[in-house]
């Protein structure tokens, strides 16, 4: 992907949920984390986590409460957990101001390649998923990836399931959080929390290249 391409862009608009803390910091520059509370159109409620420089202007007046809108993108990272690896996904916010009272935002655009087969099934009641990973090239000097877990439904659905691996996508839609629960080895059940981009169009901007002997490569 080139480097001038615009890749990931997001905007978030909705209430802080938890105070924001350090979480890390890099070359003497500390990271906040905090979760923001954005409503849907259903009033289901997406807790989205957010990272933030302190040195972004307004961020360190930020509190439980404020009605906020970012502009930013979604970004993930591994965390090894338990000698496995752990695909943490998280809103990295460039900017933040005021926003109106119960502003509600949640707008997400990517390019990026699908890196694994798609996923596609169908729920009890006969709607149709496709879970997608896809690999979006952050327009930096640092030469990274982030690998955006995307949802797609319905004709969607279908249209993405048969998609090579290698194909340049470019997706928009929102962030969403979703609960659940996973039974463990000794019989505990563990709530968890997934995140995923849940798309609301799709367009093809690259086919999958073809070696001679009919090998897809990216």
């Amino acid at each position: 992907m080139e480097t001038n391409e615009i890749s990931n862009t997001a905007t978030l608009a909705g209430k802080i949920k938890t105070a924001p803390v350090v979480s890390h910091q890099i070359m003497g520059e500390n990271f906040l984390d905090f979760e923001l509370e954005v409503e849907r159109l259903s009033k289901t409620v997406d807790t989205i986590p957010v990272t933030i420089s302190e040195r972004t202007e307004n961020a360190g007046s930020l509190k439980v409460g404020d009605s906020v809108i970012m502009h930013g993108q979604y970004r993930s990272h591994n965390k090894n957990e338990n000698e496995k690896n752990r695909l943490i996904l998280h809103f990295f916010a460039k900017d933040v101001e005021e926003a109106k009272e119960n502003e509600q935002v949640n707008d997400v655009k990517l390019v990026g390649y699908i890196c694994k087969p798609p996923v596609y099934r169908k729920t009890p009641f006969e709607r149709e998923i496709c879970d997608v990973l896809l690999a979006v090239n952050r327009t930096t000097s640092y030469h990274r990836s982030d690998y955006i877990p995307c949802i797609f439904w319905g004709h969607n659905a279908r249209f993405v399931a048969n998609l090579d691996v290698g194909t340049k996508l470019e997706v928009t839609g929102r962030i969403q959080s979703r609960n659940y629960t996973k039974a463990l080895e000794n019989g505990d059940i563990e709530e968890k929390t997934a995140y995923e981009v849940s798309c609301q169009s799709v367009a093809i901007l690259e086919n999958a290249l073809k070696k001679p002997d009919g090998e897809r490569v990216i």
